[in-house]
């Protein structure tokens, strides 16, 4: 495998569709694979490494939520919806996941290329060129953060959970997906817990950069990072 080569899983039951959408990817200079079964797909991924995931919700052996949601239990790998449900309820849950973008089908392949570069794009981006201009850095092997040049005085739990959010700014994260990423030895705690870290996490970014609300609540939801 060429190293320059990303690779996209296309996880789809529709052969046609897989095999166009996998054609363009190719053409756009990506690795592709196809699995048409949704029992397949974890096992995939783990023994391989995909650079992003196009899912559909709709599979035989396993639905597409069920998938994503294993999948964020142990990688961050990027992630394309896709649906022929074009209600507002599945587009809602899809983001509430922490989908990095959805499509609705019939959905066309040239668009979907796109929207894998801009992806891609993102998240290969180095730190200090994510954080331009904003004030914040973050160096995660010294777990210390800091605002305007002002080191944050974070407990271990607040700077995971800093992190996390910062990672992905403007993507919602739910309570549950905060509560994974902060406690690494799976304890049981109210998903309220994060509330609490959150008010706390506010107070320290509210001491250093009183002008900017960097954490939004999204109700009924989770919360958000906005540079």
């Amino acid at each position: 495998m060429n190293a320059r080569q990303k690779c996209i899983l296309i996880v789809e039951d529709e052969p046609k569709l897989a095999e166009v959408l996998g054609e363009y990817l190719q053409q756009a200079g990506f690795l592709s694979h196809w699995i048409d079964h949704g029992l397949k797909v974890i096992p995939w991924i783990r023994e391989n490494t995909p650079d992003l995931l196009i899912l559909d919700l709709m599979l035989p052996g396993r639905d597409g939520i069920d998938i994503f949601r294993e999948l964020r239990t142990f990688s961050t790998l990027p992630v394309i919806m896709a649906t022929a449900k074009v209600d507002e309820i599945d587009r809602l849950l899809g983001l509430e996941l922490g989908a990095d973008d959805y499509v609705c089908k019939p959905y066309s392949p040239r668009e979907v290329v796109a929207r894998v570069k801009n992806i891609l794009r993102r998240v290969s981006l180095p730190l200090a060129e994510q954080v331009s201009g904003s004030g914040i850095e973050v160096d995660v092997a010294c777990m210390e953060v800091c605002l305007n040049h002002r080191k944050l005085d974070l407990t271990p739990v607040e700077f995971r959970l800093f992190n996390q959010l910062f990672s992905r700014p403007a993507q919602v994260f739910s309570r549950a997906q905060l509560l994974d990423c902060i406690y690494d030895d799976h304890r049981i705690v109210t998903d309220r817990a994060v509330d609490s870290h959150i008010k706390n996490l506010r107070r320290k970014i509210h001491d250093a950069m009183p002008e900017r609300e960097l954490i939004k609540s999204i109700y009924g939801i989770g919360y958000k990072l906005e540079l």
